[in-house]
């Protein structure tokens, strides 16, 4: 059913300004109405003033269903400024947490010892992992092609 809405706003007009005139109208029609009812209930009068009111508010709402599209664009605006800040945040942690790693891995670099010469001793069998060690004939180390190393922990994972 489709019903012929009197406009009560110009082709061309302020949102604000009209949206504030229908609300005065409202008031306005609203104290008439009252007044109505207290003096003559029964009044015809009556029906009418709440017709009026009904075509005040259906023109209030098709006006503020104008701005929806503005609200929604609006919406949109900040839930992205608000997701930008948050992402330059979470950036900006990052370059932190960068940095801290950078500058542990220097420190654990700058603490390492300058003489390489401890480390080469590590390769050298002490006397105990010589006891280790399987007695081998002269032959039979040429037949083995495992590493001194790899040897020594084999026993050492053996003798466990």
């Amino acid at each position: 059913i489709l019903q012929a809405i009197r406009r009560l706003y110009p082709q061309n007009f302020d949102h604000r300004r009209e949206l504030k005139k229908l609300n005065h109208s409202i008031l306005v029609n609203f104290l008439d109405l009252l007044d109505i009812l207290i003096k003559c209930p029964d009044s015809t009068k009556r029906t009418d003033k709440i017709e009026d009111i009904n075509i005040l508010f259906i023109n209030m709402h098709h006006l503020i269903n104008e701005f929806r599209p503005h609200q929604a664009r609006e919406t949109v605006r900040v839930m992205l400024e608000m997701q930008k800040r948050q992402r330059h945040q979470v950036a900006e942690r990052l370059e932190r947490q960068e940095d801290d790693v950078s500058r542990l891995v220097r420190e654990a670099l700058a603490s390492l010892p300058d003489n390489v010469d401890l480390d080469s001793k590590l390769l050298v069998p002490s006397a105990e992992e010589l006891q280790l060690r399987p007695k081998n004939d002269g032959g039979s180390a040429a037949e083995d092609k495992c590493s001194s190393l790899d040897r020594l922990m084999c026993n050492i994972v053996d003798a466990l």
